[in-house]
């Protein structure tokens, strides 16, 4: 990796770009020195199609001009903005600061119109069509690669539509989650669940605690060694919002359904992250962001007029 962190690449740019420039001076230097072997009427000798000959005339001046004007203005260009490998130019100038310079505009342009949000509860923000409009159009650009365009998620990827959270579905709560991102681990317990007989009961007994067919026999063997997971999971399985354990009663599964992908869970660990947003929205926007998700586990109390 070091080879791509060195000098070397930033002079090999500079120095390639200035050559290839140069060689484009010399070749109009060249063609307008060189003289092709011409007849007595001034043609190169090739003959098409009978009568067509190829004539020995210099380039058009403005052609040569046109020429002469681009190669100055690559040479300006470079000397204003970044191309010379790691040559900052005179202006500089990026498309980090261009980009962040545009989305300051923006946000000072709908300033006034997230201000009028801001003052609003989610559960009320969650009631007007204009900001779930906006709530929307945020989802799509910053969550719908993870949680899919109708925020039902995926394998691994919690489901917002529903009223199954893992670290609990309040406003605020959703807040927190976009601002700081989540990061879920769990650990692989078939060390401290027991043997690998244990792990089957163990996941016989989970499968127990949804009501999910499962064998009675050796669910009760695994209620002996739930106590492993209890720390998390709780007692009852109900999970633990605090820590992001899942309820383990309801017929939501997350990382996948049945024995065979439980005692995998066991066996493996879990891990999970959301990155956090607050780098890439403000306050505002998280605000109208947060109370549309609100909304879409809350139809009935956030219908958009």
């Amino acid at each position: 990796m070091s080879d791509f962190t060195s000098n070397f690449w930033p002079m090999f740019i500079a120095v390639t770009t200035i050559v290839s420039i140069l060689a484009c001076l010399l070749l109009l230097w060249f063609s307008g020195k060189a003289r092709a072997m011409t007849a007595s009427d001034n043609t190169t000798g090739h003959v098409w199609d009978g009568d067509l000959r190829e004539m020995n005339n210099p380039l058009p001046r403005w052609w040569v001009w046109l020429f002469v004007i681009t190669i100055v203005f690559s040479l300006v260009y470079l000397a204003l903005y970044p191309g010379l490998g790691a040559y900052a130019g005179k202006l500089g100038w990026t498309s980090i600061s261009q980009h962040q310079a545009e989305v300051d505009k923006g946000n000072a342009e709908i300033a006034p119109l997230y201000a009028r949000f801001a003052a609003m509860p989610p559960e009320q923000v969650a009631k007007d069509s204009q900001a779930m409009a906006i709530g929307e159009r945020l989802f799509m650009n910053n969550c719908s690669q993870c949680h899919g365009s109708d925020a039902h998620g995926n394998k691994g990827i919690p489901n917002l539509a529903d009223a199954d959270w893992l670290y609990g579905g309040a406003p605020a709560t959703i807040i927190e989650s976009i601002t700081k991102g989540r990061s879920g681990n769990m650990p692989p317990m078939a060390a401290a669940v027991g043997g690998a007989e244990d792990v089957k009961n163990v996941a016989q007994y989970v499968l127990s605690l949804s009501a999910s067919p499962h064998d009675s026999v050796q669910a009760a063997l695994g209620k002996t060694k739930f106590g492993a997971c209890a720390a998390c999971h709780g007692i009852d399985g109900k999970g633990n919002p605090a820590l992001g354990a899942p309820n383990l009663t309801d017929a939501v599964s997350l990382h996948g359904s049945g024995a065979a992908a439980i005692v995998a869970i066991i066996n493996g660990g879990i891990v999970n992250q959301m990155p956090p947003q607050a780098d890439k929205l403000s306050q505002a926007q998280i605000h109208v962001l947060a109370s549309y998700v609100w909304g879409l586990s809350n139809q009935a109390g956030a219908t958009a007029k």
